[in-house]
């Protein structure tokens, strides 16, 4: 199957990101690129939500689980865990895509955000996200996140923010089919 590109959002010193248009029933399957998401002030999370009205309200109830891996800089202490933190169980509120991505120049995070059929009206929607980031603390971390949105409405708009403060970055959507 072949991704076609729709939108590319550029972004600098954003609150938010958002794709409000061209999500839906086109594709089954759209595929968000996130690339060197660089955060304003250090530590803070990449997040996403969903919206079933256009984008004027990001609060769709949400079920999902996180897990972590790390490895420190100098190789130490390689760890896979569950991140019980991050998980929604029946939350409306912002999913965590990532841990604390450090601000530095040279730090930041990229990854993929699948989200399946949106704009089917009678099953809920599932997403996965593998996020890969510089952290804050000097370690390479990926989060692996999984869930649905629990509702038969259509996905209409998704939005991207930091959890504190501005970034910097590329979000490029894709339709697959």
């Amino acid at each position: 199957m072949a991704m076609t590109l729709i939108t590319t959002n550029a972004e600098t010193n954003a609150t938010s990101s958002s794709f409000t248009s061209s999500i839906d029933s086109t594709y089954k399957l759209y595929v968000f690129k996130i690339i060197n998401y660089n955060p304003n002030t250090d530590g803070t999370i990449v997040r996403f939500n969903g919206s079933t009205d256009g984008g004027s309200n990001y609060n769709v109830t949400k079920t999902s689980t996180v897990f972590v891996s790390y490895l420190n800089e100098d190789g130490s202490g390689p760890t896979l865990g569950y991140s019980a933190g991050d998980d929604l169980a029946q939350g409306t509120g912002y999913q965590n895509l990532s841990t604390a991505v450090g601000n530095g120049s040279d730090e930041s995070a990229s990854g993929t955000l699948w989200l399946f059929n949106p704009s089917n009206t009678t099953y809920v929607k599932h997403f996965y996200a593998t996020l890969q980031a510089y952290n804050s603390g000097n370690f390479s971390v990926v989060n692996y996140t999984s869930g649905y949105f629990n509702t038969t409405s259509a996905i209409d708009a998704v939005d991207f923010d930091a959890a504190s403060g501005n970034f910097d970055g590329t979000i490029k959507m894709y339709g697959v089919g």
